[in-house]
């Protein structure tokens, strides 16, 4: 069995910067902190190992990984989750991990070393490798984390397509995206499905597209970069709901009218769009059912003794509001 000071030696690092990267504690390098992550999953370390075999049965606790618990789309998906555990009896734990590898593999060994039950995660940066590994079920909600891993998302793709199709029929000749981050699959699924429509037409520039990296400030700066390098953009599908916002007070900012010059669609339909002035059109997801499916699935897998794989598809729909044109317009 590995010791922390194999992982030290293998990271090439002091036992007390492996110590400080396990416990959250104190300055490391970022660079530090990922190699130790790879010396931790290379050699399938456990704190704490035999402590943890003294526990008998489960524990009845599941936790929700999500990677920013400022954005608005991921309380929304823990309260789903957390509803569902009650109903099952289960304690519920909510670990915000800032997409940091190293904090994601050191909550899965701070939590087995509780005897947790389970894990719904949302990652765009937790090594699929690892989480498979992990000796407890493990659900992916969102995104898709590894083909081995049962899952619950949504037709991305396909309402990508259908929200650059829905601008085109409100007469939008020039249409940009906002996309999140290139890691993520959602986030690549959705390009994809703008892409699909838009990649033939004769004005089409791949200048229309600019990362928002799913963040409010990154969409706002990018939009203004959109705008400002292309007047001729009347229609921008951002690819979600936060970033949405962003792009509103980027066209706020630089005077254009929404949506009489501008119409813009996002993607999630969390309550904040409904806040906004103008309110966002968006593609809504089944946020909720979503959440509490993947914590079904969860705790299915754990009471059954059941690791056979489950991919659950949901479907988005057209939710219409003021930041796009009307179709009789």
């Amino acid at each position: 069995m590995a010791t922390i000071k194999d992982v030290a030696r293998l990271a090439e690092v002091s036992t007390a910067t492996v110590s400080r990267v396990l416990n959250g504690n104190g300055y490391v390098h970022q660079g530090t902190k990922e190699r130790v992550a790879k010396a931790i999953t290379q050699l399938n370390y456990r704190p704490n190992d035999v402590a943890r075999s003294l526990f008998k049965g489960r524990s009845k606790m599941i936790a929700l990984f999500v990677p920013d618990i400022m954005n608005p789309f991921f309380p929304e998906l823990a309260r789903a989750v957390e509803d569902m555990a009650k109903k099952r009896d289960y304690t519920f734990v909510l670990c915000n991990t800032d997409d940091d590898p190293a904090k994601e593999v050191n909550y899965v060994q701070e939590l087995k070393q509780k005897s947790l039950d389970g894990i719904v995660i949302v990652s765009s940066t937790i090594s699929g490798d690892f989480i498979k590994d992990v000796d407890i079920p493990v659900v992916a909600l969102d995104r898709i984390l590894h083909p081995s891993l049962s899952s619950v998302t949504v037709n991305n793709r396909q309402g990508a397509r259908e929200a650059t199709t829905y601008l085109q029929e409100l007469g939008c000749k020039r249409i940009a995206h906002v996309a999140g981050p290139n890691n993520v699959s959602n986030a690549e699924q959705r390009l994809n499905g703008y892409l699909d429509v838009v990649q033939e037409e004769d004005w089409f520039r791949y200048s229309f597209i600019e990362q928002g990296g799913y963040h409010f400030d990154e969409a706002k700066k990018a939009t203004e970069r959109l705008l400002t390098k292309h007047p001729e953009i009347d229609g921008l599908f951002v690819a979600n709901d936060l970033m949405g916002v962003g792009a509103l007070k980027a066209a706020q900012s630089l005077g254009i009218a929404v949506p009489d010059q501008l119409s813009i669609i996002a993607f999630d339909g969390i309550t904040l769009g409904e806040t906004t002035t103008p309110t966002l059109t968006t593609m809504a997801q089944p946020i909720y059912k979503a959440g509490a499916r993947a914590a079904e699935i969860l705790i299915e897998q754990i009471e059954q003794q059941n690791d056979q794989r489950q991919v659950e598809e949901f479907t988005v729909e057209i939710v219409e509001r003021e930041s796009t044109r009307r179709r009789d317009a």
